[in-house]
Order: structure tokens, then C-alpha cells, then sequence
């Protein structure tokens, strides 16, 4: 008789990896990712855990129609990309005050770090938020994605809707633009 040895295959697509390692693992996964997209986005910490906390929620009920054609963290970025949009275009946000905290940018000085240094760190970044909030927001996008993300100029372009070619044109335009804008902030 033949020895015949049962296994499970492995997921063939990462749509049969959500199914069989459960949400949890997937939102572990991309979860940070998804977040510190959203805050780059909308400038807001609050508001960026709650759109990440609706974005694995959009996912997981739409997860029938992801087709697999893109990578799990492509389809994740696109969902949050327009998720955030469709929250800068709401009435709330166009209406009202940002309540943006100032410890967004403020972090614990270890015992090495001088008050000098943690200032200069908080200030730092608060000059790069400035210069990256004074952007279109399509070069705020493309620099998030490529420098924070660390996605390829063809991942970018099918999040985007675009070309690679086009990518790598607007993002050369916006880092000229972000650099102008960080020299004015000095």
C-alpha cells in the first residue's frame, strides 16, 4: 500500500492566509503600518487609531471581494488612503478646529538625552509635519508612502492610479517642494 501523507497545503493566496491564521495575525501584521499611515495623513493620533480601527474593519468585511491580485499591505494602504480622504473631506473635518496634541511630537528623553537634544528632536519634527501639511496632497501622499512606507515606485503607482514613471516625475517635484518648505521653516 502506498504511504500517503496528509498535510495542508499552504495558502495559496493571502486572502486563504486571513482565513486560516485569523484576523488577529493579519491585524498584528499591518496594523502599525496602517496607523502611522493614517497619522501622517491626517495629523490627528486619535483620529488616526480610529481610522485604522475602521480600515481592518472595512477589510475584513470586504475581504470576499479581494481578489489577490495585489499584495495584502497594497490592498490595506489603498483602503486607508481613500479612508482618510473620504475623513479630510468630511464636514467635520472642513469645519473644524484640529485639536492636534503636542505630545504627537514630544517622546520621554532616555537618560543619555540631554533636554537640549529632546527639544531639538520635537522640534525637528514638528518643522517636517509643517512642511509636509504645506504640500498638495498628493506629494504629502507619494513622500509618506516611498519614505515612511518604503513602498517601490510600482507599488505606489497601483495604489495611486498611475504609471511608475509618473511616480518617480511628481516624487522628484516633491521633494523639491518639501525641501523648500523645510528651508522656510528654519
Amino acid at each position: 500500500m502506498d504511504n500517503v501523507e496528509l498535510t495542508t497545503p499552504a495558502p495559496a493566496r493571502e486572502q486563504d492566509r486571513w482565513e486560516h491564521s485569523g484576523f488577529g495575525a493579519i491585524y498584528a501584521e499591518h496594523s502599525r503600518a496602517i496607523y502611522y499611515l493614517a497619522l501622517r495623513l491626517l495629523g490627528d493620533a486619535t483620529q488616526a487609531e480610529d481610522a485604522t480601527h475602521d480600515v481592518f474593519l472595512k477589510a475584513f468585511r470586504k475581504l470576499a471581494g479581494f481578489r489577490g491580485e495585489a499584495a495584502m499591505r497594497t490592498w490595506l494602504y489603498r483602503i486607508t488612503i481613500n479612508h482618510c480622504r473620504n475623513l479630510q473631506q468630511s464636514w467635520q473635518a472642513r469645519t473644524m478646529v484640529s485639536t492636534a496634541d503636542d505630545a504627537l511630537w514630544e517622546r520621554t528623553a532616555g537618560q543619555a538625552e540631554s533636554p537640549l537634544r529632546v527639544l531639538e528632536t520635537k522640534e525637528l519634527g514638528q518643522r517636517i509635519q509643517r512642511s509636509l501639511d504645506a504640500l498638495p496632497e498628493e506629494y504629502r501622499l507619494l513622500l509618506l508612502l516611498v519614505a515612511d512606507e518604503n513602498l517601490s515606485y510600482h507599488e505606489v503607482a497601483e495604489l495611486t492610479g498611475q504609471t511608475a514613471d509618473a511616480v518617480r516625475g511628481k516624487l522628484h517635484r516633491a521633494r523639491k517642494a518639501f525641501a523648500a518648505f523645510f528651508a522656510q521653516t528654519a
